[in-house]
């Protein structure tokens, strides 16, 4: 899979040095929107998030890791356009892999691999890095998007 360096918009929003934001990057690079808007929509809602089993109340910030499994996250993602794709069944062990044969060609993906989402636009990485470890990443499954960008679901 070829790979282009992206990363988001995250260095023109005046952000400097690594931080664990491959979400809001990855987001902010397929869908096109300003890093600054995606940002302050994950850092005020993992602000928000109640203490649960798994996780403790964290600060309102994107640049630590985001807990994607949370129902805010998902219909978030949905509110964009996105549709989630699973690729994996527990023992089912890896059928997709972060290569071009195996995932679409075409369109917006945000694609879940271990400890990472990545923008996947018309088969081509977009990151700050190249993820794939030559082909052998695996999929846990994928955002993709369902409508053309800056079209609203109907109510």
């Amino acid at each position: 899979m070829r790979y282009e360096y992206d990363d988001g918009g995250r260095a023109a929003t005046g952000y400097k040095g690594d931080a664990g934001d491959c979400v809001c990057r990855a987001i902010a690079i397929a869908t096109g929107r300003p890093y600054a808007e995606i940002y302050e929509r994950l850092a005020r809602e993992t602000g928000a998030q109640r203490d649960g089993k798994r996780t403790k109340r964290r600060a309102a910030s994107a640049a630590h890791g985001i807990k994607t499994w949370r129902k805010w996250f998902k219909d978030y993602m949905a509110d964009l356009g996105f549709a989630w794709v699973p690729t994996m069944e527990i023992g089912s062990g890896c059928c997709v892999h972060l290569r071009a044969t195996e995932l679409p060609s075409a369109g917006r993906l945000i694609a879940r691999v271990s400890k990472h989402y990545v923008a996947v636009i018309d088969g081509v990485i977009r990151d700050t890095h190249d993820p794939s470890r030559g082909g052998t990443r695996c999929v846990y499954g994928y955002w993709m998007l369902q409508r053309p960008l800056g079209i609203k679901a109907a109510a």
